[in-house]
């Protein structure tokens, strides 16, 4: 699927970001151990399909409070996931990955200037 060529949602380079950490994220967690499978993966994959969920369902909203809401609780999925995925790290059930702390940064700071315009 080449999403760069789509219109809506899907064109906006966050939202191809956030999909990618969502990929990211359920190749990480499939290796996590089965105590886990309805534990930590699972809470880590719902607020990863969260980020883009909510970038897609802010840019349906007809008023510009109501889109930036709902990129205000992508982003807040965002921080919610990166805690998730540190506490992952410190549990050993994975190593650091640069990709997916990349997509962190990238995603992040985009939805950032989103919420916050004038700073």
């Amino acid at each position: 699927m080449d999403l760069s060529k789509t219109k809506g949602y899907k064109g906006m380079v966050v939202w191809q970001k956030a999909y990618k950490l969502v990929l990211e994220i359920y190749k990480l967690t499939s290796s996590f151990p089965k105590s886990e499978i309805y534990g930590l993966a699972q809470q880590m994959r719902r607020a990863a399909v969260s980020v883009p969920s909510n970038i897609a369902e802010g840019y349906c909203r007809k008023h510009k409070a109501e889109y930036r809401q709902f990129m205000s609780i992508a982003y807040g999925s965002l921080s919610e996931l990166e805690t998730q995925y540190m506490l992952s790290i410190d549990l050993k059930y994975t190593d650091s990955n640069s990709d997916i702390e990349n997509l962190f940064r990238e995603a992040g700071a985009i939805l950032y200037r989103i919420i916050n315009p004038k700073e």
